[in-house]
C-alpha cells in the first residue's frame, strides 16, 4: 500500500479501493428483539428470483471529502444472463469516478479474473489518468470498501422484500445514505489500519 500512497502523492491523485458484493432476496441474519424463549421469525417470500451485484469504490485524497461511488446490476435469473460485472461495467464505473472526482485515480483492487484479463489491461492502458495496484491475495481486511458492504448488510438484516426491484431500491437507498457521510467512509479506512499522508507542498 505504501507504493500506492507514493504514486498518489506524485500524481496528486485519488486513492480508490474497489470491491464487489452481492445480495439475494434472502436477507442477512441479524439480531433483533423478541419475547424471551421465542425465536423471532422473519417471513421470506419464496416467490420470484433475482440477485443484485454491486461494485463500489471507496475514494480518498488528503484534504478532500471521502467518497463512495457504486454501480449495481440486477440479475433476474434469465437464460444466458451474465451473473457478474464484465470488463465494460468496471471501466464504466471508473470513467464515472474519474469524471466525478475530477482528478487522476490510483486504483487498488484484487486479482479477480475480470480485473486482470487482457481486455481489462487494454482498457486500463488507454487511460493515462488511471494507475492500478493489486491487493495481495486474500487480503479483504486491507480494503475499506468491505466496510461499506458490512454496513449495508447490517442495515438490511432480517429485511423481507417482495421482489428484486424492491431490494434494488432499498440497497441504493442505504448506499446513498453512506455517500453523504464522509466520516463513516473515513472509518472504513481507519478500520483497515491504513492511513493517508498529507500531500507535501
Amino acid at each position: 500500500m505504501a507504493g500506492g500512497k507514493t504514486v498518489a502523492a506524485q500524481r496528486d491523485a485519488w486513492i480508490c479501493f474497489e470491491d464487489e458484493a452481492g445480495q439475494t432476496l434472502r436477507p442477512p441474519k441479524a439480531r433483533t428483539w423478541g419475547r424471551r424463549g421465542r425465536t423471532p421469525v422473519v417471513p421470506v417470500s419464496g416467490k420470484g428470483s433475482g440477485r443484485i451485484s454491486i461494485a463500489g469504490l471507496a475514494c480518498f485524497r488528503s484534504g478532500e471529502r471521502s467518497r463512495l461511488i457504486f454501480r449495481t446490476i440486477v440479475h433476474r435469473g434469465r437464460k444466458h444472463e451474465r451473473r457478474s460485472f464484465a470488463e465494460a461495467d468496471y471501466i464504466a464505473l471508473l470513467d464515472a469516478a474519474h469524471q466525478q472526482l475530477a482528478g487522476p485515480i490510483v486504483l487498488i483492487w484484487d486479482n479477480l479474473n475480470t480485473h486482470v484479463s487482457a481486455a481489462m489491461r487494454e482498457l486500463i492502458a488507454a487511460r493515462d489518468w488511471l494507475h492500478v495496484i493489486r491487493l495481495p491475495a486474500y487480503a479483504p481486511d486491507l480494503n475499506p470498501t468491505e466496510g461499506a458492504w458490512s454496513h449495508l448488510k447490517r442495515s438490511i438484516g432480517n429485511l423481507s422484500v417482495r421482489g428484486v426491484d424492491q431490494l434494488l431500491a432499498i440497497v441504493k437507498n442505504r448506499l446513498k445514505r453512506v455517500q453523504y457521510r464522509s466520516d463513516l467512509i473515513d472509518s472504513f479506512l481507519a478500520h483497515t489500519g491504513l492511513t493517508l499522508e498529507p500531500h507535501s507542498t
